[in-house]
């Protein structure tokens, strides 16, 4: 195999402009309620689990005080289910009074007291995915004054019960009068999840002039099942995709759902690991109240957020696809580093891989290698054969930092 012609090259130029808001320079990272918490609006017989101020304030509470926020996860991101079912006598939206009785501009300084950061929900429908009102051409103006007066700090944009001619216009529309209200809010767009998330009928060159984020695909659920169908169409269309992210425009292939309930450990890692490689936005939804010490040590694991918030922003891709189920992701990293992540979709035993950095077309030199959940560091240089064990649907993931210098050949085949 060899690497795509001039794929740094060509990243590093890039083939789209920027939402010019100054947000999400690196991908941005935090919590968010919908995979966890749904549309749980009983507040009377599950009162901590429920979509309400409480809840969210409990998860700043955690953000803050448990390591989190110094790593950067920042956003603690309200979803659908959280407005009343009618809009006040001025037009505008308002919280549920029940559930959130002190209003979203006080939970916005919940946050901001704490040093993180407010997101919230809405749809270009005539309804929310879960029946709440939307925000339709017609209501994008008032929608986008009103965060801003809650001071709201991110806004993510759905896209149900509305057609591709109403997408095609608010969308945009959306972007323009968010930037209008003069506060920053990043702006995550639901629109290329619902054409498809491929050209023609995505334009990823527009998409990064008007959004920070973009969900390119289905919704992710608790299962491992989830994850790898995520997984395969994300490196499968990466061609397309790698050339759309970069610093301020990202791809989105949904929620961490490491601490939840369908993944394994190894499972875990895999996902946390591939999030990192592509480049993700990283929004945990899980419960931070109750999380395992070993889901919280993966989340929090400081190497792969590092590679994670590489400032270069370039997304990285599948390098190789083995007979053995063994897959190799390989992602450029600033200062000529780069990372790689060994990958098994075996289900029966640990796979010994045989390779070596010049196989993987590392050219002539020497390499200071570290694992990331391990930290154990080698050196290796370009011609040395090595053995990584990777269990069933888990993962290896190495960070390489140049002793020597590395220069990446450029053509592409596979093994």
């Amino acid at each position: 195999m060899r690497f795509p012609l001039l794929l740094v090259v060509t990243c590093l130029l890039g083939t789209t402009l920027t939402l010019d808001n100054g947000l999400m320079r690196t991908p941005p990272m935090g919590w968010l309620a919908w995979e966890r918490f749904r549309c749980d609006i009983d507040c009377k017989d599950d009162p901590q689990n429920c979509i309400s101020e409480n809840l969210f304030r409990d998860m700043a509470d955690r953000l803050s005080e448990d390591g989190w926020r110094e790593l950067g996860y920042v956003y603690v991101n309200i979803d659908d289910c959280w407005s009343s079912m009618n809009r006040d006598e001025h037009g505008r939206l308002q919280a549920d009074p029940m559930r959130f009785p002190g209003g979203i501009k006080k939970l916005a300084g919940y946050m901001h007291d704490r040093g993180l950061k407010l997101g919230i929900y809405g749809d270009m429908g005539t309804h929310t995915c879960g029946g709440y009102p939307g925000t339709p051409l017609d209501k994008i103006e008032i929608d986008a004054e009103t965060f801003a007066e809650w001071e709201v700090d991110m806004f993510k944009y759905d896209g149900c019960y509305s057609n591709a001619t109403e997408k095609e216009k608010g969308y945009p529309l959306m972007s323009k009068a968010l930037n209008a209200t003069g506060r920053q809010i990043g702006y995550s767009c639901s629109w290329p999840a619902y054409q498809g998330g491929l050209p023609p009928k995505v334009n990823y060159a527009m998409l990064g002039e008007i959004c920070n984020l973009w969900r390119n695909y289905v919704d992710i659920q608790d299962s491992w099942g989830s994850v790898l169908a995520i997984v395969d169409w994300f490196f499968g269309n990466q061609d397309v995709l790698i050339p759309a992210a970069g610093p301020g425009r990202w791809n989105d292939p949904d929620m961490l759902i490491v601490g939840d309930f369908g993944l394994s450990l190894d499972q875990s890692r895999s996902q946390m690991a591939l999030w990192a490689i592509m480049a993700a936005p990283l929004f945990m939804s899980n419960d931070l109240r109750t999380i395992s010490s070993s889901a919280r040590n993966i989340l929090q694991n400081k190497m792969v957020i590092i590679i994670n918030q590489d400032p270069l922003g370039i997304q990285g891709r599948r390098i190789l696809q083995e007979k053995s189920k063994i897959e190799v992701f390989w992602r450029p990293l600033s200062n000529n580093n780069s990372a790689l992540v060994f990958f098994s979709r075996r289900t029966d035993m640990p796979y010994r891989y045989q390779t070596s950095l010049g196989k993987l077309n590392y050219t002539m030199g020497s390499y200071r290698i570290t694992d990331a959940f391990t930290y154990k560091t080698l050196t290796l240089k370009d011609t040395t054969n090595f053995v990584v064990s990777v269990n069933p649907t888990g993962v290896v993931m190495w960070s390489e930092r140049v002793i020597m210098r590395k220069r990446i050949q450029v053509q592409e085949g596979h093994d």
